[in-house]
Order: C-alpha cells, then structure tokens, then sequence
C-alpha cells in the first residue's frame, strides 16, 4: 500500500512537504513517481527518483519549485513543494512499478503515469488566496 499525506491548502507563494509512505513492501529497490490530477485535466508526471536517490527528474513547471528526496529507512518518498502557484492546484499521487526491479526514472519514462502500475490513493492540494 502507498499513502501520501501533507497536502493541504496554501496561499500563492507558499511551501507544502508530501510524503509518500509504503507499507506491506520496500521501496528501496523501486524507482518512484510523483503525479497530480487537476480537475478536468489528465495526469501528469511531477517528478520521479531512482531506487538510490541518485536520480531524479522533474516536469518543467516545477523545476527549481519542487525537490524529491527519499528515505530508505524510514520507506518514504517526500516531495517539497516551494513557491507553490494556483497552477499547482491538483490531487498528488505516488506511485512504483513493483511487478519487476527495474530503472523506471529515465528519460521518456519517468514522468510517464503508463509506466507506474501501483498508485496511491493521492492528496489534494490547493493553492488559493
């Protein structure tokens, strides 16, 4: 199971910190991704992070906003989310592709929700004034 929690409503400009927590299996060997769904709209890639945290990739709208890291001990992915704008206004979900250990958070890949097959249930977030 994936559980995400830290979302939230926040004004223009604020900061929010997602977690991501897995029970029942490891993360350490799974790449993982970040995703959002705003109403009406598709989901989208946010950001994703190798099994060793060496690499991590980012949508354009939110690079130098967003930081992935991860946590191994504690089986956690965080996504911290700065300067947050109305546009950022989404469900937040996790995700891994756990059926094979495999590098998922590579280009053309990483941001692709078709590649992810174990999701969580998401958070919302809502940047308003």
């Amino acid at each position: 199971q994936l559980v995400e929690s830290g979302g939230g409503l926040v004004q223009p400009g604020g900061s929010l910190r997602l977690s991501c927590a897995a029970s029942g299996f490891s993360l350490d060997y799974y790449d993982i991704g970040w995703f959002r769904q705003a109403p009406g709209k598709e989901r989208e890639g946010v950001s994703c992070i190798s099994s060793s945290g060496g690499r991590r990739m980012y949508a354009d709208s939110v690079k130098g906003r967003f930081t992935i890291s991860r946590d191994n001990a504690k089986n956690t992915v965080a996504l911290q989310m700065n300067s947050l704008q109305h546009e950022d206004t989404a469900v937040y979900y996790c995700a891994v592709f756990i059926t094979t250990v495999q590098p998922i958070c590579v280009s053309g890949r990483g941001l692709d929700p078709d590649e992810y097959e174990f999701w969580g249930q998401g958070t919302q977030v809502t940047v308003s004034s």
